[in-house]
């Protein structure tokens, strides 16, 4: 599924980044282009921070996505799993000038690992965001490594369904994600290898 071609920027940026674009046409107006230098040299800084660029989601269901733009770091096998069952660990590190929109790396139904109510506000905090899909596998996606203790917001609620690829969560400069796959998976990434958000596959999930 290809997304339309147009770039967009982050819903949580655009005020930041009007009243960047603000401050460059007061200066060039009262006091010249000289003067405007640095708000707009600002302006175009936040707009590769936050900016959020269209992506070609590949058309495959039993894929998993990458949810961040990336390296791939390391990738091992864990007992830490959802409820504590084995999984194939990804861990990617964040592309700083990457996209500012973090991606579900599966189609499903986001669940409650923190034990509230279905419809409470999601905060991507650990243990993270449990999806699990119409096949009944579950897929883990974690976080951490905040920079200026800016934690990810998810803008996607307990009980709601993503789509693979879909936009959930602001980053917010966060430094690694983590996801879990189940152990039967295939993974299709290996370290060092760079990935992009909602495009590139890391794993296929076990059923046919």
């Amino acid at each position: 599924m290809r997304e339309p071609r147009f770039s967009r920027v982050a819903g949580e940026g655009i005020p930041i980044l009007l009243l960047a674009v603000i401050a460059t046409a007061l200066c060039s107006y009262y006091a010249g282009w000289i003067a405007a230098l640095p708000p707009a040299l600002i302006a175009v800084a936040l707009y590769y921070l936050f900016r959020d660029p269209n992506r070609a989601i590949p058309a495959h269901p039993l894929a998993a996505v990458s949810p961040v733009d990336g390296v791939v770091v390391e990738i091992t096998m864990t007992d830490n799993g959802v409820n504590g069952a084995a999984a194939h660990k990804i861990i990617l590190r964040v592309d700083s000038l990457g996209a500012y929109t973090a991606r579900s790396p599966v189609e499903g139904t986001i669940l409650d690992p923190h034990g509230k109510p279905l419809g409470a506000d999601a905060a991507l905090q650990h243990p993270g965001l449990w999806i699990r899909t119409d096949e009944g596998d579950d897929v883990l996606l974690r976080f951490h490594g905040y920079r200026f203790g800016l934690v990810p917001h998810a803008f996607s609620r307990y009980g709601d369904r993503v789509g693979q690829g879909q936009r959930c969560a602001y980053l917010r400069l966060t430094r690694f994600a983590e996801v879990y796959l189940p152990i039967n998976s295939r993974v299709q990434v290996v370290s060092g290898q760079r990935v992009s958000a909602g495009t590139d596959i890391l794993g296929t999930l076990p059923h046919p």
